[in-house]
């Protein structure tokens, strides 16, 4: 799987997804399943790359302490809003306002679409941002930063 970045607004981004043939509707719920998980852990602020004590432990977490207090410290990491994932032949597209996540949301995202592209759906590109000249993009009615609002 190619993974392309384009322009990236990350209130107001378009995810591109281009398969080697149209998938199938079991394929279709892989990927739905994916992003819409994706959106769970964003929205309960799970991109926050300002408390990732555990990752910064190294390999040895035995009796590990971890400081409680920390999320307290640290702004909180919040995606705002996911749109629904639409398929058009070979492509999917899928909106995404992150809000204050982090770009660590981005590598959870490809890491998981790497395994689900090696094992279950055959994905030629991943592309993040930008527009796609096949498929127009109009403002998503849910970002609140769209053009068309002011």
């Amino acid at each position: 799987m190619d993974v392309r970045f384009r322009d990236v607004d990350p209130f107001n981004c378009w995810i591109w997804l281009n398969f080697y043939e149209v998938p199938t509707d079991a394929e279709k719920n892989y990927i739905d399943g994916v992003f819409d998980s994706w959106y769970v852990l964003g929205r309960l602020g799970g991109f926050n790359a300002e408390n990732l004590q555990v990752h910064e432990e190294g390999s040895d977490l035995s009796w590990m302490s971890y400081d409680n207090s920390e999320d307290s410290r640290v702004m909180p990491a919040l995606m705002h809003n996911l749109g629904h994932m639409e398929y058009q032949a070979e492509w999917a597209r899928c909106w995404v306002d992150l809000g204050t996540s982090d770009s660590l949301a981005f590598d959870v995202l490809i890491n998981s679409l790497i395994q689900i592209q090696g094992d279950i759906v055959k994905i030629r590109s991943l592309i993040i941002g930008g527009v796609n000249d096949d498929w127009a993009v109009e403002s998503h009615p849910d970002s609140i930063f769209s053009p068309d609002r002011y």
